[in-house]
């Protein structure tokens, strides 16, 4: 088997395993770890051009899986960021922890489903397959919400599956329309018809529903805030990621030739409002997990920004670069920030900012790991989160784009401030409070994720090299070819 089929069997593989252990499941996540590590290593070191026909059946029958740039940055981060929860989580739901419960006992299965669904998400281009992937994203995604909300869960469950049915209809149309539904080929085939833009509309709308851009992410703050916060850093970090990666696929690899220049505005428009609405959102929260929760609707709006940058500049390399690097250091810094607040939380038996009086002299590693993960989300140097934002806004200064300019500087600066209020609350008092000591392991996670986002300022060049690789036609400037084996 390819590294790429191994990617997507190997978790499930382990899922299944999980099942079946009952208590020992949660040893497994020892060996899972460095297996998906070595085959994410394993896929950055494959040829720019690597593919593989799953079953060895030719498009458009068979299903293609894709080591292109986005796949290159994207599973490797993800693995990073389920290792580093799944480790967490070996703590969190120990039957030491006094949580061996049902919700202790299915978190592994369906860590493994989510992490298996979002590598088959940024590996194929077969879009019923990349429906498949939602639904098994999704599927454990609405479980883990439950595990906190039972309420928040069901909300979750009946948006997803708007979204879903939406993305679906899209899907179908396309089928009957062009007898297949591989982006490769829709690429070469598509054309501006009413079943294509039809098609293009709802599956972008069910999408959008998934990823929680605003006004669409009523669903993500509660859910977010209530979960445990193992599930919260993976609903942050990863689930709504894979959502935008296949509108990103969609609007400039399927479509490209096909989406109209105010439609890019208008997910640009739409990403600017999720920018300013969710940093205000974030100003205004008493409770940590909620500020955080917000915050992500914050920083998916730089995702979206930058499709009329990539659109519009002459070289659109270095804004798909700049979306790419946003991407994954935000999956680091978030995963990392929901960690570091639930063991912040924990200790302090609660979750209002004020709580935290003093806590920075009582944890200092967790507030350090919270720390660097709101420089990488503020976009301070030397942070990928500031190579990222620096690539966009150099993108939007050069182009002439003044409001989505003056965007990218407000919400750097707004995302100070509700950044700052928890970590000068921490810092703030003479006093610690009277807390246990910090475990070291356990703190390792958050700190480990939080570092890597700020050292990915220093791989800037590297991140553009690998997200250049086998970028789509739109980006990379050429025109689409037959795909081959």
């Amino acid at each position: 088997m390819s590294p790429l089929d191994l990617l997507v069997a190997a978790p499930l593989a382990f899922m299944v395993v999980s099942l079946t252990a009952g208590r020992g499941g949660r040893w497994l996540i020892l060996t899972a770890s460095p297996a998906m590590l070595a085959l994410s290593t394993w896929l950055v070191a494959l040829p720019p051009d690597a593919a593989h026909l799953v079953g060895d059946w030719e498009l458009p029958l068979g299903i293609l899986l894709r080591a292109d740039g986005v796949a290159r940055l994207l599973v490797p981060a993800t693995s990073l960021c389920f290792v580093a929860v799944g480790l967490f989580a070996w703590h969190e739901f120990s039957p030491k922890s006094g949580r061996e419960t049902a919700r202790a006992h299915t978190f592994w299965p369906l860590l493994y489903l989510m992490w298996g669904g979002s590598n088959a998400g940024y590996l194929t281009t077969d879009l019923f397959n990349l429906y498949v992937t939602i639904e098994m994203v999704s599927l454990a995604a609405v479980a883990m919400a439950a595990m906190g909300s039972l309420a928040a869960g069901l909300q979750y469950f009946l948006i997803a599956l708007v979204g879903s049915l939406a993305y679906l209809l899209g899907v179908a149309l396309l089928a009957a329309h062009y007898d297949t539904v591989d982006a490769t080929l829709l690429a070469i085939r598509a054309r501006p018809d009413l079943p294509t833009l039809l098609a293009i509309t709802v599956m972008t709308a069910g999408l959008l529903v998934k990823t929680a851009l605003f006004p669409l992410h009523g669903w993500l703050p509660p859910a977010h805030a209530a979960a445990p916060a193992p599930a919260s850093a993976l609903l942050s970090a990863v689930v709504v990621k894979l959502g935008f990666v296949i509108i990103l696929r969609l609007w400039f690899e399927a479509f490209a030739e096909v989406v109209r220049p105010a439609a890019v505005h208008l997910l640009g428009g739409m990403g600017a409002l999720a920018i300013l609405y969710g940093s205000i959102q974030a100003i205004r929260q008493e409770r940590l997990k909620s500020l955080v929760a917000y915050s992500t609707v914050a920083q998916l709006g730089y995702l979206f920004l930058a499709f009329p940058l990539i659109s519009n500049a002459h070289n659109p390399a270095a804004p798909w670069a700049a979306v790419l690097a946003h991407a994954v250091a935000h999956m680091l810094a978030k995963a990392a920030m929901f960690l570091a607040a639930g063991l912040m939380i924990k200790a302090v038996a609660g979750d209002r900012i004020s709580d935290l009086a003093g806590l920075a002299r009582a944890m200092p590693l967790s507030t350090t790991a919270f720390a660097l993960a709101a420089i990488s989300l503020m976009g301070l140097p030397p942070s990928g989160g500031f190579t990222a934002k620096f690539l966009l806004l150099h993108a939007a200064i050069e182009q002439g784009s003044v409001v989505y300019a003056a965007v990218l500087v407000i919400g750097g600066l707004l995302g100070a401030v509700y950044l700052f209020r928890p970590l000068s609350v921490a810092l703030s008092g003479s006093a610690a409070p009277m807390v246990k000591a910090e475990a070291p392991l356990r703190v390792a996670a958050p700190l480990a994720l939080a570092a890597l986002a700020v050292a990915l300022g220093f791989a800037g060049m590297i991140l553009i090299e690998l997200s250049s690789l086998a970028a789509p036609p739109a980006v990379a400037g050429s025109p689409p070819a037959e795909p081959g084996r």
